[in-house]
């Protein structure tokens, strides 16, 4: 009974460790393949009208529309919508998630944004996807691995303990007298 329980969690540990190395590969070559510059496209909006420049922030209407890499975007220009002045850059920051903000006291409540984005490719999008998803996973499961050990050893102990009541039940059965 014991052999076929150590047998048993030998074999799921190293199938689970197998597993894993398997799929880290498989990940590691998608991601190595080069499949994240090729094919990108640059988009520029033109003239997004109803923006504004304060200390909360005014999120790119396209930002939250198209793919995006937010480290490629930039800003072209700003100016107000309504004297037509331009905005210096020096007056707003654009944060990697495409969200606009001030970095002086001005406060400009209606402008209009032209910007640039570089669109991420269907690969990519996927790739990215891929490698999040299982780091996430590998870090679950390996949170999991503690407690699966524990039940495992606590098994193998109560199959053990088992074993040796039965040996003990039969040499005593058996044991009379001389």
């Amino acid at each position: 009974m014991s052999a076929g329980l150590i047998t048993g969690l030998i074999f799921g540990i190293a199938s689970l460790v197998i597993g894993v190395i398997i799929a880290f590969v498989i990940v590691s070559t998608l991601n190595d393949a080069n499949l994240l510059q090729e094919g990108r496209t640059t988009v520029t909006i033109s003239n997004e009208a109803g923006g504004y420049i304060n200390d909360t922030g005014y999120t790119l209407a396209s930002t939250t529309l198209l793919r995006y890499l937010p480290e490629s975007g930039a800003i072209v220009e700003i100016y107000n919508a309504t004297d037509t002045v331009l905005i210096a850059p020096g007056n707003y920051t654009l944060s990697t998630d495409g969200v606009l903000t001030n970095t002086t006291d001005v406060v400009w409540t209606d402008v209009n944004i032209t910007y640039t984005y570089t669109q991420k490719t269907n690969e990519e999008v996927s790739t990215t996807a891929l490698t999040t998803n299982f780091t996430a996973g590998v870090d679950n499961v390996s949170s999991k691995i503690p407690t699966v050990l524990l039940i495992g050893a606590i098994v193998l102990i109560l199959g053990v303990l088992v074993l040796l009541v039965t040996t003990w039940q039969r040499m005593r059965i058996g044991g009379g007298g001389i």
